[in-house]
């Protein structure tokens, strides 16, 4: 089975998405996982736009990099350059991806914008899910 793991600041927006995603799309192929640099909880917007795709991530905790998960990998993808530039070393077994996407936590304007941000990261990150699928 293969695994891959997402990767990010706080684990609370975008490898959050990203993990629920590619729990749908990937199916049972793939282990699937997400985690961050630190730990800043869940997002609730990030739960509201996935609920939108009907995909629950609301029981979804933020998670610190596991070492050993890290290692075993088939693919990590890093969504925010912090985490590309501070994740630890893998092997070169372990392919890598880099998907530099907005923060969407990090939004500005009315709701109606946030939100906006939030749903556009999401569809996009939904969409690079799909590609790896196909690859």
């Amino acid at each position: 089975m293969k695994q891959i793991y997402f990767l990010c600041t706080g684990n609370s927006c975008r490898s959050q998405m990203a993990e629920g995603f590619a729990k749908k799309i990937l199916g049972d192929q793939w282990r699937v996982a997400s985690a961050g640099i630190e730990t800043h909880g869940l997002n609730p917007r990030a739960v509201k736009v996935m609920a939108e795709k009907q995909i629950d991530i609301s029981k979804n905790k933020s998670k610190l990099i596991d070492p050993q998960y890290l290692k075993t990998s088939d693919l990590v993808v890093t969504l925010c350059g912090d985490a590309r530039d501070r994740c630890p070393v893998t092997p070169p077994t372990v392919q890598k991806l880099h998907w530099p996407l907005p923060d969407p936590a990090q939004a500005q304007g009315t709701e109606t914008e946030v939100m906006q941000v939030f749903r556009n990261v999401r569809d996009e990150i939904e969409r690079r899910i799909e590609q790896i699928k196909k690859e």
